[in-house]
């Protein structure tokens, strides 16, 4: 699998699409592969606030439940509401399916995330362990 090189992305793998000031937070497909079939996504609320590199929810699939660390600071303006009802689009289409979306708080953060060739080193790097 390629990553999107116009996506940043967290060593704890999540991915941030940033269009003006607006981020799409998803996690990557090596997460959604590693941690097997998504059965249930815990999201915050429009209106709750991010703080990078903390925990804003969680995934949920038949092996465990795995945090989602927001790779960056923000107010959350939308939650995929489709995620409720169908988890699973998450394992299907892992780089096109959003969490939330954020107002940026401090776009200078997206400079502390990986670009797409450095975040696959990460996965190289994680796997030969």
């Amino acid at each position: 699998m390629s990553y999107p090189a116009n996506y940043r992305y967290s060593r704890e793998h999540e991915w941030i699409l940033v269009e003006g000031n607006t981020g799409s937070i998803g996690i990557t497909d090596y997460a959604q592969n590693s941690l097997g079939d998504i059965v249930y996504v815990d999201a915050p609320k429009v209106g709750d606030t991010m703080t990078a590199n903390a925990t804003f929810g969680s995934v949920e699939s038949v092996k465990a439940v795995s945090d989602l660390f927001s790779p960056v600071s923000g107010t959350v303006i939308a939650v995929n509401e489709e995620l409720k009802t169908a988890p699973d689009k998450l394992n299907e289409d892992p780089h096109g399916t959003w969490i939330v979306k954020v107002e940026l708080a401090d776009a200078a953060e997206l400079a502390n995330l990986l670009d797409a060739a450095a975040y696959e080193t990460l996965i190289a790097e994680e796997t030969a362990s």
